[in-house]
């Protein structure tokens, strides 16, 4: 696969962000740099607008990265986790991404200051994303990226204890991809009940 020329991706990571990207044809003409950061503080990655394009019509945003995966007593390079893993924090960014393009500027700053200030928003934000994972057909990708970290033995409690409290739960993303694939069976049905 090729980059696309609106994307910046480092290129240690590239297929398991194409492979994400490929979920989101939406966002195909999008302007999204991947950015390898020293530290994000209390997280692994974050979605952001770019502030200049905030204004414009064409958004533009950063997906930051941190450059190490932090354990209890270590760390490891990001791109050292398994791709599939990969693919799956990568799709929940996107997810935040296609929520940040259905809100305008107002909506934005709403968003922002919600997140700052109130974790029943940061919890419902991050459901939102993983909502748009799911349905842009991610949730297996996303299903593993929460079992590795809750699962993990060499991550603190207190950052498995903030994904299971501010993110769907493996067994609540299975839900949503069982009603998602009821829902387009069907629709398929329907379809060729109308070619009839």
């Amino acid at each position: 696969m090729q980059t696309p020329v609106n994307k910046t991706i480092p290129k240690i990571i590239e297929n398991e962000v194409l492979k994400a990207l490929s979920f989101y044809p939406e966002l195909q003409e999008t302007p999204i740099d991947f950015v390898f950061k020293k530290n994000i503080k209390r997280s692994v990655m974050q979605a952001q607008p770019k502030i200049g394009t905030m204004f414009g019509a064409k958004r533009g945003y950063n997906i930051n990265i941190s450059a190490l995966f932090r354990l209890t007593t270590t760390a490891i390079p990001i791109h050292q986790i398994p791709p599939d893993i990969m693919v799956g924090w990568i799709g929940h960014e996107l997810g935040h991404v296609m929520d940040y393009e259905n809100r305008n500027v107002i909506g934005m700053m709403r968003f922002g200051i919600g997140y700052l200030f109130s974790s029943k928003y940061i919890k419902q934000a991050e459901r939102v994303a993983d909502t748009f994972a799911v349905n842009h057909g991610l949730g297996s990708y996303i299903v593993k990226t929460k079992h590795f970290i809750l699962n993990h033995a060499s991550l603190s409690e207190k950052y498995k204890n903030k994904i299971a409290r501010l993110y769907l739960s493996p067994d609540e993303i299975m839900e949503q991809v069982r009603k998602l694939e009821t829902a387009q069976h069907e629709a398929r049905q329907d379809a060729a009940q109308n070619k009839s």
